[in-house]
């Protein structure tokens, strides 16, 4: 492994921290319970005044790096309409746990419990991919306290039948060979999938430059994250309890990941407060592909009225 001075992804890590101190955001660590500490960036509660009556907004990330790398321009454009709450969930990050609890149930859990910690009494909630699993499960949880849910690229309707066609397209016989890269061949793989632009000419040392930066802490409790998923649905039908919220699905027309006919069929399940906005020519990233018209939407949905 190079030194981090030699080191592409540390050095854009320096970066990333940067824009989220400029965004007025800080780096926090907070303990939700005896077990559990949570990373995350939030507002200065020492600059706060009571002049400064946001809303508050909560970004759930996805599997894959901690959440900086993957909300730098959401945090940089809702910091000035909203008070944005940015965690690492558990075994992302800095956040860890002692518990032997490995759901997204739990990470919804672990993360009301922050915003108690935080004195947040409503908040909306965004969550990509796996995140919005996490952002189901809280808004499901906490009706009184979750406002409007924003679920992007999120397969939060995935039966079994979903996940084989994952790991046809791939071309892999297991989930975390996608999700948790360890080759350069893997970490294009899930590039491929993720991101509708085409990467044909980087060399093997930044992939691996990547993994070994992004990738690699915390393997084995990510696979049982994987392994810990409860909304993965049999064959049938999918079961999938309505939210009582406004709820905004986003996607990405060409997502490879979670194909663009699950949003639709996750807009019916979810309830009749739901809409469905796609963004065209993006993948499982839209918030990164087109950030631009990715937070307009978002935004637009937030301020305007129900």
């Amino acid at each position: 492994m190079a030194p981090s001075f030699l080191s592409f992804v540390s050095l854009y890590g320096i970066y990333l921290r940067r824009c989220f101190a400029t965004s007025g955001l800080t780096s926090q660590f907070i303990d939700i319970d005896d077990h559990t500490t949570i990373h995350l960036w939030a507002p200065n509660p020492d600059h706060q005044t009571p002049q400064q009556q946001k809303p508050s907004l909560l970004l759930l990330h996805g599997f894959g790096p901690s959440a900086m790398w993957q909300w730098r321009r959401q945090a940089q454009f809702f910091s000035p309409h909203f008070h944005v709450y940015v965690p690492d969930l558990v075994f992302f990050g800095d956040s860890t746990t002692k518990s032997k609890e490995r759901s997204e149930v739990f990470q919804a859990v672990s993360m009301g419990k922050l915003m108690e910690k935080l004195q947040v009494k409503k908040y909306h909630v965004m969550g990509t991919s796996y995140g919005g699993f996490v952002a189901y499960h809280m808004a499901k949880l906490w009706p009184e306290k979750v406002e409007k849910v924003v679920i992007a690229s999120s397969g939060v309707n995935m039966r079994k039948a979903d996940n084989m066609e994952l790991l046809q397209r791939a071309n892999v016989e297991n989930v975390e060979e996608i999700m948790l890269p360890e080759t350069a061949t893997q970490l294009r793989t899930l590039t491929r999938l993720a991101i509708s632009r085409r990467f044909t000419m980087v060399p093997d040392f930044f992939w691996k430059d990547v993994i070994n930066q992004l990738y690699s802490e915390n393997r084995n409790e990510k696979l049982q994250l994987l392994k810990g998923i409860t909304l993965l649905a049999g064959d049938d039908s999918c079961k999938l309890p309505p939210l009582q919220q406004d709820v905004l699905i986003v996607w990405g027309d060409k997502d490879q990941i979670f194909p663009l006919k699950m949003a639709y069929e996750l807009k019916e399940l979810t309830g009749k407060k739901t809409r469905l906005e796609i963004i065209q020519n993006t993948s499982h990233v839209p918030q990164i592909e087109n950030s631009t018209r990715f937070n307009n939407i978002v935004k637009n949905f937030l301020c305007g009225s129900s």
